[in-house]
């Protein structure tokens, strides 16, 4: 089969390779997730790898003078490779080679070999299919595994035997299910049976490669899927035991809980619908972490989960920690939105107090809308009835909370009156009364005793000072 390069966008760049390639004695092909995608009709991705059955350092670098004799060539003698960038695409040349593993690193050893070679130790038949730019074969796809029919048919398949192909590299399990979830496609039976007969080899890769793949999974467009199939192959226990914890139902004298891993997926799923940011969803995937350590039945209550929302934001430091994630904002949004998931349920009632929701619009801050998105992707009773009620509520308790920062503008909370006002006020220099008059100002404005009004924070000041032995 022959690919039509003619009205591809990047022609003239595979014309100069080629030229370069023939007048140096080389063979050249266009290899993985470019050719994958063209086939898929998907919008090209703006790198692309080059395999030469040759020096591939030696080609980029004549490629690269073709074009311009100012491109920097980056070169890795060790892996054999060069990269460079042209407009907006990254180009990495390769020379093709074999691969053989120790059982103890992903890091193979290599040598020279040809184009059969290298699409050998690719990591799937769609991955393994090659584009020649060899001028007596233009565009012509080598496809020695089928890769075409499998992409047809949404089939995630490993070119050589499973297993091999896993233990060699355990960083492709990961992709096996990056691809599955991203791409829609069901990985083929007997390579599902070797990711998880070899899921023990995952433990020989850095966490952040495994972190790469896992966050790509988490921005699908149903992170579930991904996920599950995480779980069904061993490999989410030994990545986040503490995710998988949560699976199960226990029951007592005729009382159950709900699986709280699979309504974890649940809510992972509802709120990717409504947001991309990577760390909100992280807030949904650890939002009931704490329930498995909490949980407990108390005779005529039943299953209670008391202090699930504290503990699980007191774990998030320790799990980020582990999977290399950052420990920086991102971290610290992830605890907050974990500590408070339950506040905004807790106030949905009619009887809700103006105070409390000054107080959880105060405490939210600026995450005050991603907080209330994943309180609404928590919402996952299949009483359709009771789901209505739940969400009416929540509507209303949504419209007395806009009313009430409107109003008391308590969300970004910068007190009316400052601490150099204060000292103004009683001639003072710094000291704990200012602090706790500060505070007393705050307190007030949240519980309603005075408005967001710099006049009346300054006449409750004043009253608060005699209290302290202060005079104007």
């Amino acid at each position: 089969m022959t690919i039509n390069l003619i009205q591809n966008k990047n022609l003239k760049l595979f014309k100069i390779i080629s030229e370069v390639a023939s007048r140096n004695g080389q063979s050249v092909y266009i290899v993985g997730g470019y050719v994958r995608d063209i086939l898929m009709k998907r919008k090209a991705p703006t790198d692309i790898d080059f395999v030469t059955e040759g020096n591939g350092m030696d080609l980029a670098k004549a490629v690269a003078t073709e074009i311009n004799p100012k491109i920097k060539v980056a070169i890795f003698k060790n892996y054999g490779t060069a990269m460079f960038k042209y407009d907006d695409l990254d180009l990495e040349f390769v020379g093709a080679r074999k691969e053989s593993y120790s059982e103890n690193s992903r890091k193979p050893s290599v040598e020279t070999g040809t184009l059969e070679d290298d699409q050998k130790r690719r990591d799937f038949t769609i991955n393994a299919m090659a584009i020649s730019l060899n001028k007596e074969n233009f565009g012509e796809l080598m496809d020695p595994f089928n890769g075409r029919e499998d992409l047809q048919n949404k089939i995630l398949r490993t070119p050589l035997e499973p297993h091999q192909t896993y233990s060699d590299d355990p960083l492709r399990m990961m992709r096996a299910i990056r691809f599955a979830s991203t791409l829609n496609f069901e990985i083929e039976e007997n390579s599902l049976k070797a990711i998880k007969d070899e899921s023990e080899r995952i433990k020989i890769v850095s966490m952040e490669r495994i972190m790469v793949e896992f966050n790509k999974i988490m921005l699908s467009e149903k992170p579930s899927v991904g996920l599950k199939l995480m779980e069904e192959t061993l490999l989410l226990e030994k990545i986040l035991p503490e995710l998988t914890a949560l699976k199960g139902i226990d029951e007592i004298d005729g009382q159950n809980h709900k699986d709280n891993f699979y309504h974890t997926l649940e809510v992972l799923d509802n709120i990717s619908e409504n947001t991309e940011n990577l760390w909100l969803r992280w807030s949904a995937l650890l939002h009931d972490i704490g329930k498995a350590p909490t949980k407990k039945f108390v005779e005529g209550t039943g299953w209670t989960f008391h202090g699930h929302e504290f503990l699980g934001s007191k774990m998030i430091k320790n799990i980020f920690k582990r999977l290399k994630l950052p420990l920086g904002n991102e971290m610290k949004f992830v605890e907050k939105m974990v500590k408070m998931h339950a506040r905004p349920i807790a106030v949905v009632s009619d009887e809700v107090s103006d105070s409390a929701l000054r107080r959880l619009v105060f405490d939210a801050g600026e995450e005050l809308d991603d907080l209330i998105t994943l309180c609404k992707s928590d919402i996952t009773t299949k009483n359709y009835a009771k789901k209505e009620r739940f969400q009416k509520n929540f509507d209303k308790v949504l419209k007395k909370i806009a009313e009430v920062e409107e109003k008391d503008q308590v969300r970004n909370f910068q007190p009316p009156i400052s601490g150099e006002e204060i000292m103004e006020m009683f001639n003072l220099k710094p000291s704990r009364e200012i602090g706790i008059l500060k505070e007393k100002v705050k307190e007030a404005i949240l519980e309603g005793e005075i408005a967001n009004d710099k006049e009346q924070a300054r006449d409750f000041v004043i009253k608060e000072a005699r209290l302290l032995g202060l005079e104007t």
